[in-house]
Formats: C-alpha cells, sequence, structure tokens
C-alpha cells in the first residue's frame, strides 16, 4: 500500500479527473510543496498559493461548469485536499475555504446574481468570505444573534458582530447569516446574505495571532445597520440553516480530508527520515521498535482513508445518512491525525522540535482541524445521539433479554 497512493479501491475517476488529479500532485512537487515552510511562516494571506490554484483551475472545482468551474464530485475534491495537505495545510485549506464561503451563493443566490459574482469567483479575481461563527454561537448555529430587519423597501438592514471569519481581510463579499430581529427562536429565524465588502458599516479587524494555519487569516467583522439589497437574500428567507448546515457538511468532509493528507505526509517525512538517520551504527527504521510504530500508523491511515472516501462516496449520491458519516470522518481523522502527526515528530528526535523540519508546522496545523466545523466532542454528541435513536428503531437484538428472570422465579 503506497503511503500516499495515485489510486484506490474506492476511488474510480475519469480521464478528465485523473488528469487534474496528476496537475495536482506536479503543483505540489514543483511549486507548493518547496515553498510550503516559507508559505507557513506568516500570517498575511498566501496570495501566489491562490493565484496559482486559481490559474490552475483547481479553484474552479467548487462551481457550477456553467459559470466556468468543474461541479467535481467530493470524491475528488478529497483527493485533491489530500494531496495538497500532504505538504502544505494553507493551500488545502484555500480549496476548502473557497467551497466553505460560496456554497451559499451556489445554493441559493439568484441567477442573476450568480451570472454577476460566480465568473470572477472561479477565476479568483473575487473572494468571499463565510460570516457565521460570533462570540455566543460557533458550533451551536440556532443561537446566532446577529440580526436583520426588513425595510419598508423590501432591502435588508443587518446589525451584529461576527468573530474568526477566514479571509475576512481579503474578502470582496461575505456570506452572512443572520436572525430576523423579533421573529421566530432557533433555525427558523436565521436567512443568509451575500453581503458586499464596499457596503457601508462593515469593520474589519486587524489579523487575529493564531498557532497555526498560517496564510490563510482570521479577523472580526462587524455588521452596524448595513443595507442589503432584496435580491442579495439566499434562498428564502428562514432557509439560513438549511445554507449553513449543506456548507458545513462539505467543510466537515474538507476538514477530514485535510486531516488524511496531513497525517500520510508525516508518515512519508518520518519514515524517509527513519531510512537516513543512523543511530549506533544502524537507520532508525531498522529497530523493531520503530517498525512497529510505522506499522501501527500505516495501518490507522489506511482505515480513515476508507472512511474519508466512503464519507464522499456517500455525499456524492446523495445519502440521507451523509451527515453523520461527515462527523465520524472529521471526528476520526482529525483526532488520529493530531496523534499521528506528534508520533512521526517524536520519530526525528530532537531534529522534529525544528522549524528547520516540517512537523512542527504539521503539529501546530493539526490542532485546528480538531476545532474548526464543530470541536471533536461535539460531533461525538451529534455520532451518540444517532446511533442511540438509530437503535431504539432497530428489532431487539435476537440475544439480548432486557428483562431476565435472574432468579427463576
Amino acid at each position: 500500500m503506497p503511503l500516499n497512493p495515485i489510486s484506490h479501491p474506492l476511488v474510480s475517476l475519469s480521464p478528465a479527473e485523473a488528469a487534474m488529479l496528476a496537475k495536482v500532485r506536479a503543483l505540489v512537487a514543483e511549486h507548493i510543496g518547496p515553498r510550503a515552510e516559507a508559505v507557513g511562516q506568516t500570517d498575511e494571506f498566501a496570495w501566489d498559493n491562490f493565484r496559482l490554484l486559481a490559474r490552475e483551475g483547481i479553484v474552479a472545482t467548487a462551481f457550477p461548469r456553467e459559470y466556468g468551474g468543474s461541479n467535481a464530485s467530493m470524491l475528488l475534491r478529497v483527493r485533491i485536499i489530500e494531496e495538497l495537505a500532504g505538504a502544505c495545510t494553507t493551500s488545502a485549506s484555500i480549496i476548502t475555504g473557497t467551497d466553505l464561503s460560496s456554497r451559499p451563493i451556489v445554493a441559493g443566490a439568484l441567477p442573476k446574481i450568480q451570472q454577476a459574482v460566480m465568473p470572477d469567483l472561479v477565476t479568483g479575481v473575487r473572494q468571499s468570505a463565510f460570516a457565521l461563527t460570533e462570540p455566543g454561537a460557533g458550533s451551536d448555529v440556532a443561537r446566532l444573534a446577529t440580526d436583520y430587519v426588513v425595510q419598508a423597501d423590501g432591502s435588508y438592514l443587518l446589525n451584529g458582530h461576527k468573530k474568526f471569519i477566514t479571509r475576512a481581510n481579503v474578502a470582496d463579499m461575505f456570506v452572512a447569516v443572520a436572525r430576523l430581529k423579533d421573529g421566530p427562536e432557533g433555525a427558523r429565524g436565521l436567512s443568509a446574505f451575500l453581503v458586499p465588502r464596499a457596503a457601508k458599516g462593515i469593520q474589519i479587524s486587524p489579523i487575529i495571532p493564531k498557532m497555526g494555519w498560517n496564510g490563510v487569516p482570521i479577523c472580526m467583522v462587524d455588521f452596524e445597520n448595513v443595507e442589503i439589497p432584496a435580491d442579495h437574500l439566499l434562498g428564502k428567507e428562514g432557509q439560513g440553516m438549511a445554507l449553513a448546515q449543506d456548507t458545513l457538511l462539505r467543510a466537515r468532509i474538507g476538514h477530514a480530508a485535510i486531516a488524511l493528507g496531513r497525517m500520510t505526509g508525516a508518515l512519508q517525512i518520518a519514515t524517509q527520515y527513519a531510512g537516513h538517520r543512523k543511530v549506533f551504527g544502524h537507520a532508525i527504521g531498522d529497530h523493531q521498535g520503530i517498525q512497529w510504530m510505522v506499522a501501527d500508523m500505516a495501518a490507522q491511515i489506511e482505515a480513515a482513508r476508507c472512511l474519508v472516501y466512503s464519507t464522499a462516496l456517500r455525499y456524492d449520491r446523495g445519502d440521507a445518512d451523509a451527515p453523520v458519516h461527515a462527523s465520524m470522518a472529521k471526528m476520526h481523522a482529525t483526532d488520529l491525525c493530531m496523534r499521528l502527526v506528534v508520533d512521526c515528530l517524536q520519530l526525528l528526535g530532537g531534529n522534529g522540535y525544528l522549524k528547520a523540519y516540517p512537523l512542527e508546522r504539521f503539529m501546530r496545523d493539526a490542532k485546528m482541524n480538531q476545532i474548526g466545523e464543530g470541536t471533536s466532542e461535539i460531533h461525538k454528541n451529534l455520532i451518540g445521539r444517532h446511533v442511540l435513536r438509530m437503535a431504539a428503531e432497530m428489532t431487539q437484538h435476537p440475544c439480548l433479554d432486557l428483562e431476565p428472570d435472574l432468579y427463576g422465579a
């Protein structure tokens, strides 16, 4: 089993899709990988990487064909993200972030709005940012407090505070989810809007420093009496939660793909180092203890790969259980990635702790995958409730007697 497979039994690509994946591999080998460390040193937006991925049509995989995109399957996108993440989290997150910030536009914007903005999003001339998270509402989207009112002319007035908004400082537009003021509580009161950056009343904070994921900065965004044209509503009023959920579903699969790619790359780095570095007259990899560590990691990565790929297949065919499988893939792959990157760094010894070697950067980046788009703990809640609900709906197990007569009475 190759460390980073070109083919896989769960992946069947058309010639065009295979060519796209080969292009991504070449970009990683020739451009993205060699400069990944430099990109990861500062948290300014990685314009060179973004423009390269846009120019080569990788960004376009998130968009419909009628606007210049390639409408790639989720399975192909997972493979693309995996390849990028094996060397550069920044580049992988550019692809997942484009999907996250644009999906509500693809799914809910009026045709005339799509015609106005989509071609530029496809080519990278313009960017959008997904303004969802707030100080009091992260994973619990139904508690969003940013609100809007409908004005007499049908336009909207938006007020609220958003935090941790990726690309906010470079975005040309925002997808903002807000609650109808004095409207229904919970998910029913949420709507989504496309908000031009040029609108009056938008304030964007300086870049917020963070541990890793450099090259894709985050900022706070304030909306103060921001007027939004009536035709900038995405979907219908009250559909904000549905648009957000589909967007987050795709993003969770993307996080799982990033984690899969990163731990695959980490294992490749660690094993190649182990074959080169000698201690006590022998390569590190000659020692049985190291071989057992590597064997465990390779088996666990392949199990995670099968879970992530099968989740992408479920999404592509519209499986109703795709959301819970996305939670499983996201939770399992990101938690595993954190553990395996630490173990891979350990194989490099003191060198692994140095910035001169890539696993220091890999370890800092790995933590974010466990937090973004729902923490691992949130996904455990979702999965646990689903499993218990399914068990209640099944016929009783033939070996189970819920009320055994323990005393022969």
